[in-house]
């Protein structure tokens, strides 16, 4: 049986960071969503402080 763990949150929040930490301290495997198929980044790095 595979299990998952997922994890949310607003951009620049720290997802990743803690992904990289918990993958490295538990031994596990990550997958990050694809950046190219997130729509709201382009707009997101044209204006963060928006």
């Amino acid at each position: 049986m595979n299990s998952y763990v997922v994890l949310a949150g607003n951009i620049g929040a720290g997802k990743s960071t803690l992904v990289s930490m918990l993958c490295e301290r538990l031994g596990w495997e990550p997958y990050y969503e694809p950046v190219a198929e997130n729509p709201y980044l382009d707009d997101f790095y044209r204006d963060m402080r928006a």
